[in-house]
């Protein structure tokens, strides 16, 4: 059965509540993550490319096309300054 995701704007990112645990159990698939989201800061950056960001908030699975600005150790920064847990994503491309 396929995971359905809601699409939402980056401008309505800042008023979602994020949980504090982790959406992926699988260790090599959160080092995977980290390497995807490395590049996708590399690629708007550098090309200004949009990537899709596949998250989870307290509500339900999300979906974002943007460009990511910024990863921290914690967060994924995008335009003005709007951010997402990653601890919460799922994957982005």
């Amino acid at each position: 059965m396929a995971t359905t995701y809601e699409t939402i704007a980056k401008e309505k990112i800042h008023a979602l509540k994020f949980p504090n645990h982790e959406v992926l159990e699988d260790k090599d698939a959160i080092f995977q993550r980290n390497i995807d989201l490395n590049r996708a800061q590399s690629l708007g950056n550098l090309e200004h490319s949009k990537i899709k960001i596949f998250f989870e908030d307290n509500q339900s699975k999300k979906m974002v096309e943007t460009t990511v600005w910024a990863v921290t150790d914690n967060l994924v920064v995008l335009k003005q300054g709007v951010g997402i847990p990653i601890h919460r994503i799922f994957k982005s491309f």
